[in-house]
């Protein structure tokens, strides 16, 4: 059982890989083919290369209007990487907003 499910993730792990599409490499058309990438996107995408190819997803988000931790998930998810690199999240996610709220404000949490 245990080999079926490790062979179908070898599977699905290689399907995504052979329709990736890189977002340094794409043309018009194959940025357009990912699910989510629509044509204004995908000239912004353009656009923005032509200036300079993208270092990671971090780079993608600082400079492409619209795209942000969870649309580039869904991007990435869709088959879209930046230099054959999945988008895999961010270690500097902001807290929770009543995380942040507590800790900008200590008076403010009720005491027990």
């Amino acid at each position: 059982m245990f080999k079926h499910i490790l062979a179908a993730a070898w599977l699905a792990c290689a399907a995504a890989s052979a329709f990736a599409v890189d977002i340094n490499k794409a043309s018009l058309a194959e940025l357009e083919a990912v699910k989510g990438v629509g044509t204004s996107t995908a000239a912004k995408l353009l656009d923005e290369r032509k200036k300079s190819s993208f270092k990671d997803w971090h780079d993608v988000m600082q400079r492409v209007g619209g795209i942000k931790e969870a649309r580039a998930g869904k991007l990435s998810a869709a088959g879209l990487t930046v230099n054959g690199e999945a988008y895999a999240g961010t270690a500097h996610s902001a807290p929770a907003k009543g995380h942040a709220a507590k800790e900008a404000n200590p008076d403010k949490v009720a005491k027990k």
